[in-house]
């Protein structure tokens, strides 16, 4: 099966030498710079959802190829950055499957049951958190973000779509 085509900008493989310094880069900068970002960009539209039975539960996400791991959790206000530690679920996918998903080009499923997107300690938590995020449609999603930001992404998905 062929894979959704990705806008030309967005690196299929992570360059390896840029992955090594990501990787010796703290974790919290770049987790707080996520978390600050989340909750501009996706937070107004998923904030709906009853997240309650996440609240304060720690997460990871795990950039394979680039090194990268974010560390956050949920609250009733949205997502706040996590020192490094221990985490409930871990979500692993690389860049390019990480981007497919934001941009609704691959199911989460699909990836799951062919293990390119890896979920890590309490896989009931994942599973819940991967289906409520699943069931928010991307259109409604860019509704809800800020200064155009809803227009790049769906601009986004329509040039991966129309490779």
């Amino acid at each position: 099966m062929k894979l959704p085509a990705l806008p030309a900008f967005i690196p299929r493989d992570f360059p390896q030498p840029l992955a090594r310094l990501v990787a010796k880069l703290p974790t919290w900068p770049a987790s707080r710079s996520f978390v600050i970002a989340a909750n501009l960009a996706a937070w107004p539209s998923l904030r709906e959802l009853d997240w309650s039975q996440v609240f304060g539960r720690r997460f990871r996400v795990h950039v394979r190829d680039a090194g990268l791991k974010l560390y956050f959790s949920l609250h009733a206000d949205g997502f706040r950055a996590e020192r490094e530690g221990p985490c409930d679920v871990t979500f692993t996918a690389t860049t390019a499957d990480f981007a497919r998903l934001a941009l609704r080009l691959e199911d989460p499923d699909t990836l799951f049951f062919n293990r390119r997107l890896l979920i890590e300690g309490d896989t009931n938590l994942g599973l819940t958190v991967k289906n409520m995020l699943d069931a928010v449609e991307l259109e409604t999603a860019a509704a809800g973000m800020p200064a155009g930001f809803g227009r790049i992404v769906l601009n986004l998905r329509r040039m991966a779509t129309q490779n």
